[in-house]
């Protein structure tokens, strides 16, 4: 996602200064054939967060290079005919261990997830893949969390319990000790009519009992409770969840989708996005995305591929 301004608040320059004692990570870029999807691994390239492989049709990577200005004299690049083809030689890269992050390019995010989610040849665990966005809301005293508001259209409540455990990892690997899950809904009360409100409750119910580790999960809350303790005091809710969130859990895509906009364009918030889940931390941003959002993704990739490491 892209905004017309920025106000800055620190967060960004900070979560690259965290990254400064780390080695760069090894990282196949999937299709990098248009300005920002290349300019994007190559600033991060020079800021030390990733080691970037060029994987799409050599000729055209070097067209874009030249078409913007940009020295990759001293990348690797993997040559293939077309994104579909890179999209798997990306992801092969990886199988083969060459790669420690996958990142898009200027392919669809299909083509790219197909591969990823490929039975014989992808990157799949036990978990659903999810998305994440990490805002960084001017505000908001803290990184917030969005998810998923990119892949998961209808989740069950399975899938939520996924979904919740891969943003819950995400945030432990970002150094929060026990990350804080506001699951959303329209109102901060069961409601047998209101299927979110149900999920939010299982969802606290299999925390308490170990079937989501690692964080501190309530709901269903609204967005104002879950954002404003002033809020939720006015409603007679006792929480420690409610106005110091690390993580928003929406019900569906669409609200996710909806809501980490919104806070790009009208709160000009700064954004990251990864996808989870799977073998290895996945940048999939959008054509759209700035080199700036691209930088921050790789940045928060190469953070949780460190922290993979260091549970080898």
């Amino acid at each position: 996602m892209q905004r017309a301004t920025t106000t800055g608040t620190g967060k960004y320059e900070a979560l690259l200064e965290r990254c400064r004692s780390l080695a760069p990570v090894p990282t196949a870029v999937a299709y990098p054939c248009e300005e920002s999807s290349l300019a994007g691994p190559v600033e991060a390239a020079k800021l030390k967060l990733i080691v970037p492989i060029l994987v799409g049709p050599a000729a055209k990577i070097h067209e874009t290079a030249r078409a913007a200005g940009l020295d990759i004299s001293g990348l690797e690049i993997v040559d293939v005919p077309d994104a579909h083809a890179a999209a798997e030689r990306a992801v092969a890269l990886v199988r083969e261990g060459r790669a420690e992050v996958l990142m898009k390019g200027s392919l669809h995010t299909d083509e790219l997830l197909s591969a990823v989610v490929s039975r014989d040849k992808g990157l799949r665990t036990g978990r659903r893949i999810s998305h994440a966005f990490l805002m960084d809301v001017p505000t908001y005293h803290k990184v917030l969390i969005i998810t998923d508001a990119a892949i998961s259209i209808a989740p069950t409540l399975e899938d939520k319990v996924d979904i919740c455990q891969n943003a819950i990892d995400l945030a432990r690997s970002l150094g929060v000790e026990r990350p804080k899950v506001a699951v959303l809904a329209a109102v901060e009360t069961v409601n047998s009519k209101m299927p979110a409100t149900l999920d939010a409750a299982a969802l606290c119910k299999m925390a308490d009992r170990g079937q989501i580790k690692g964080g501190l999960v309530d709901g269903p809350l609204a967005f104002d409770n879950a954002i404003s303790k002033e809020a939720a005091t006015i409603k007679g809710i006792k929480s420690e969840v409610a106005g110091d969130p690390d993580i928003l859990l929406a019900p569906d895509l669409e609200a996710g989708n909806i809501l980490a906009k919104q806070l790009s364009f009208l709160a000009n918030a700064d954004s990251a996005g990864l996808v989870l889940g799977a073998r290895v931390p996945i940048v999939l941003t959008s054509r759209a995305d700035s080199v700036r959002s691209r930088i921050a993704s790789c940045a928060v990739a190469a953070m949780v591929a460190h922290a993979r490491r260091a549970t080898r």
